[in-house]
């Protein structure tokens, strides 16, 4: 196993934890089990949200009996004081806890900070000082937030996309994070689904000094291999680092992490799975997307209004409309 520090809370962890948002899609009693056989695996660090449906309560029914086992992290994405406290309530007697080990801000546009007119660092202190809250720390998916963040010295993590397709922008937060002292929970290690090889992916991040990965699981086999790695942790073999050569050939550069913060479109198309068709039909077995229903949902590019909502939304700067076109002229091409 491997320990790591939680940034500067003083919390020890097994280096690699469980993001808690895929388990809104399976059962109580499922995610119960899947949950207990990661805390038996050694897995100690658990992440969700209030805005994962029924995750919190699901890791509340899980974990009745054991609190003093894990560390809980959740966030809230309210944007008042009074909602603050309303979500962590909620999160509170989901958990079935007294206090959340790690509170953060869900991706906000801004960086809180105290005597904001939102509130909302002031109500995260207020909570600390009752005991609610032990640690204040934020989530993003901005590169200016994110850098405001650290630069302002009032969170003790930050949790950010970070997988072996990030570039030199996020390295340079995670190595920014490392000087501070401030810890740095690695968000879509698998980019979004893009990558599908978890041995290889838990082998580079071993690597990354500091860095607490949050593996999303939702099938036995996916935390088994997660598992593995927490028991030995992965040598980056020659043959694993062939892996990423290849992926990063394939997939660096301008590609949709599948974030969904572009999203509603006001042409209903499902821009987070369509932007990055043809990456999923040369990564994944053709015949799921090349059904009538997808189909169907790639037409709706041509109903495109060309009004940049989307690519204003993009926390990456991506030119979403020409992804889409790019994705819909080749997805064509294999019919």
């Amino acid at each position: 196993m491997s320990k790591i520090k939680l940034g500067s809370t003083g919390i020890e962890i097994e280096k690699n934890g469980f993001g808690c948002l895929p388990i809104q899609r399976i059962s109580k009693e499922e995610a119960a089990r899947l949950l207990r056989k990661a805390v038996d695996g050694g897995m100690t660090y658990f992440d969700t949200a209030r805005a994962y449906s029924d995750s919190e309560e699901k890791m509340g029914y899980a974990f009745r009996g054991i609190r003093e086992q894990v560390v809980i992290a959740t966030k809230t994405h309210a944007q008042t004081a009074s909602e603050l406290w309303e979500h962590l309530e909620a999160s509170l007697k989901n958990l079935g806890t007294e206090y959340v080990d790690v509170y953060q801000f869900h991706n906000p546009a801004f960086c809180p900070r105290p005597g904001g007119e939102d509130g909302l660092y002031d109500a995260a202190l207020e909570a600390k000082a009752q005991g609610k809250i032990r640690h204040i720390a934020i989530t993003n998916h901005r590169l200016a937030v994110a850098h405001e963040a650290i630069d302002s010295g009032l969170y003790e993590l930050l949790q950010f996309p970070y997988s072996y397709l990030s570039g030199p922008q996020e390295r340079e937060l995670v190595d920014k994070c490392r000087t501070k002292g401030m810890g740095f929970v690695a968000m879509k290690g698998m980019a979004g689904g893009l990558l599908g090889n978890g041995t290889a992916a838990a082998a580079w991040m071993a690597r990354q000094e500091g860095v607490v990965p949050i593996w999303g699981v939702q099938h036995e086999w996916e935390l088994d291999q997660f598992l593995a790695c927490v028991k030995e942790p992965p040598e980056l073999t020659a043959e694993l680092q062939a892996v990423i050569d290849r992926d990063r050939a394939e997939l660096t550069g301008d590609f949709c992490r599948s974030c969904g913060y572009c999203m509603p479109c006001p042409a209903g198309i499902q821009i987070s799975q369509c932007a990055r068709m043809s990456l999923m039909l040369r990564r994944m077995p053709e015949a799921g997307y090349l059904s009538d229903y997808w189909r169907g949902e790639m037409k709706k590019i041509e109903n495109c209004l060309h009004c940049g909502t989307c690519a204003s939304k993009c926390p990456y700067g991506l030119d979403t409309p020409r992804l889409l076109q790019d994705n819909y002229n080749e997805y064509w091409t294999h019919f």
